[in-house]
């Protein structure tokens, strides 16, 4: 089969950052400027459709033959525009992307800083900001430039050729990238996951946006009442200001470094007066679930649904999933009992009612942001995820018997971890009942080697634990796991050895392979991790630790530090990844239309009268042949608007 590398770039009014490219190619004002093209490894070309040129019937035959493959570095960005250009939706299936290929191997994410990985003979070209600012975004109107509001090639020719040989340069990029990584192709079994994906996100989901705009215009409303008294009470010129309140709150005699969420709350309860009330309306002012809403109206396209909030392989250590727009894996959480009465109160714009009833209108709004997402007419949504996945994963991994016999029983494993950790039965809401929330904190912490550091990170000391018990936790629940306690230090181990002898060290249902300056780990369900150009260094305790280079989080392509706890996390949470590929994959070949999915969780638009949660719920817990043994279980429910049960 032929290959076709292909790289454009466009012009829209919509900001494709902000908004997603279904949005971005959604607006009347998109074009494609420019094509650059090749096929296989024959010469570069390039369509200058901004001056009048056309593709060529030969390239508009490839682009729908599934005889041709297509590649381009973040391909969904090409296949989505050049649908839009074209008039017809491109199929997946014959897209290949090569950002997705580096990401497999956990390289940087954009295409410069692949290249510089890589070390390519020829580099993308840094004018290529510049020249996208110039040509792809409209301009500020001036005198100048004669008050237009976008620069078109006549405006600057010499640019406009430059802008050409970066296009043409950026096909070059990929395909010298495409070259060094084609000992590591993208496998079958992900590509089809892939193209599920773009299913997905092509499919989008629709939202409600009567509620997204009266939310917008509540919190608008909330935020002068609250302004207003936190002039009435400091008389600063403007009470948002961190310096200003610092200052202010210094003078009431209270020094506090930080203004953060979690500072402010800390210091509302030893206050009181007019410094506890300012301290509670900054909590209400900082707020920002509101910019979910305005992310949801920016970016909903012409048929009201929001595309592409899926992002394929986005955390490439585990190959997880991430999300883009409405940052679907950090949605606040709903408490409140009567959601729907919440919602009808927002959607009729009556502030005041919503305040009377609840008294809190940002928390309100926070915990409605869920519900924007609703299933389309004669619909519903139909939500099942996965219970306890990574401590499944993990006992299962582990050979902690006790553990995976308490999940075939259906147990609660806090409970059970509890009791195993104290030695005494613990029941929720009966005997012992007061011990789960510890054995709780404890499986939230201790599973990948945490210490009393991520005992606090999770919230033991505002859960009522005091300081002086949290390492006897941390005792407890290792003695309780030996074999979890024994996996890590065996999967350091093997993955040193693997570096140090560069070689082949097997680990029960683990590989640890060296080839070629990565250290790879193979999972159970065959998909590899990719650790690049590892080395042995010695870590503050004197012993030998593991480094890698790798995306920080500073986002820098640098040399990272890992250990066998942390090596323990990226496989755990890996394999949880491939079981939701697998129960995406079984679920969808049963005909539910998945419209998007959160962690562990699938949400499926399904007309009234098909499928059912048990099915759903069944599908879910199939397990592949590779997790024999692995205790799988999905619990869901049915909702008119997506929430949490």
């Amino acid at each position: 089969m032929r290959t076709l590398s292909i790289d454009i770039e466009t012009y829209s009014d919509i900001d494709l950052t902000k908004c997603g490219v279904y949005r971005y190619a959604d607006s009347p004002e998109f074009e494609i400027l420019l094509f650059a093209y090749c096929f296989d490894d024959g010469e570069i070309h390039i369509t200058d459709l901004a001056e009048g040129e056309k593709l060529t019937e030969e390239i508009t035959e490839a682009l729908t033959s599934p005889e041709v493959i297509k590649t381009a570095y973040n391909a969904q960005f090409e296949r989505v525009c050049l649908s839009k250009h074209l008039g017809t939706r491109l199929d997946p299936a014959q897209w290949y992307c090569t950002s997705v290929q580096a990401a497999e191997l956990s390289l940087p994410a954009s295409l410069a800083e692949v290249g510089a990985a890589l070390g390519l003979d020829r580099q993308k070209l840094t004018e290529g900001k510049e020249l996208i600012r110039y040509f792809c975004v409209p301009c500020k109107p001036t005198n100048t430039n004669g008050n237009r509001t976008r620069n078109l090639p006549e405006h600057a020719s010499d640019k406009w050729e430059l802008f050409k040989e970066y296009c043409k340069r950026d096909v070059d990029v990929e395909r010298q990238i495409a070259h060094k990584l084609r000992k590591y192709p993208i496998t079958t079994s992900e590509h089809d996951l892939y193209v599920l994906d773009q299913h997905i996100n092509d499919r989008g989901v629709l939202v409600d946006l009567e509620l997204a705009g009266q939310a917008v215009k509540m919190n608008n409303i909330q935020t002068a009442i609250a302004t207003d008294q936190a002039y009435a009470l400091t008389g600063l010129e403007n009470p948002n200001s961190v310096s200003q309140l610092k200052e202010w709150l210094n003078d009431q005699g209270i020094e506090i470094d930080s203004l953060s969420k979690k500072a402010v709350a800390s210091l509302v309860d030893e206050t009181d007066g007019d410094i506890q009330e300012l301290l509670k309306l900054r909590l209400l002012l900082s707020k920002t679930s509101v910019k979910k809403y305005e992310a949801v109206i920016r970016s909903v396209c012409s048929d009201g649904r929001i595309h592409g909030m899926m992002r394929f392989y986005g955390a490439n250590r585990t190959g997880r999933w991430a999300s883009q727009i409405m940052q679907l894996q950090n949605l606040p959480q709903n408490h409140i009992t009567d959601l729907t009465l919440a919602r009808d109160v927002t959607k009729a714009g009556d502030h005041e009612l919503l305040d009377m009833l609840y008294g809190n209108v940002p928390n309100v709004l926070s915990e409605l942001i869920r519900t924007v997402l609703i299933p389309k007419e004669g619909h519903r949504f139909i939500v099942a995820d996965f219970s306890a996945i990574e401590a499944r994963v993990l006992s299962w991994l582990a050979g902690e018997q006790w553990r995976i016999d308490t999940f075939r029983d259906g147990g609660d494993i806090y409970c059970a971890s509890a009791s195993q950790m104290f030695k005494v039965p613990v029941e929720k809401h009966g005997v012992n009942g007061h011990l789960r929330q510890k054995g709780k904190i404890s499986e939230l912490a201790c599973g990948y080697g945490g210490s009393v550091g991520a005992l606090k990170s999770m919230g033991a000391i505002e859960m009522g634990v005091p300081e002086d018990e949290l390492q006897g936790l941390i005792n407890d629940w290792r003695n309780a796991n030996p074999n979890i306690v024994r996996l890590w230090d065996e999967i350091g181990k093997s993955a040193r050895t693997a570096i140090k002898k560069k070689t082949i060290v097997p680990l029960g249902r683990l590989m640890f392979i060296y080839e070629n300056g990565i250290l790879f780990i193979r999972l159970p369900g065959g998909r590899r991790l990719s650790y690049v150009k590892p080395d042995i260094g010695t870590n503050r305790f004197g012993g030998d630790s593991i480094t890698y280079m790798g995306i920080s989080r500073t986002k820098k392509w640098e040399r990272l530090e890992t250990f066998g706890g942390k090596l323990t996390e990226n496989i755990v949470q890996a394999i949880a990844r491939d079981l939701l590929a697998n129960a995406m994959q079984n679920v969808t070949r049963a005909g539910y239309n998945i419209v998007f999915h959160v962690h562990d969780e699938i949400i499926a638009e399904m007309p009234e009268g098909k499928g059912s949660v048990e099915e759903m719920c069944r599908l879910m817990s199939k397990n592949p042949e590779w997790s024999d043994g692995l205790p799988l279980n999905a619990d869901g429910y049915e909702c008119e608007y997506y929430r949490k049960d």
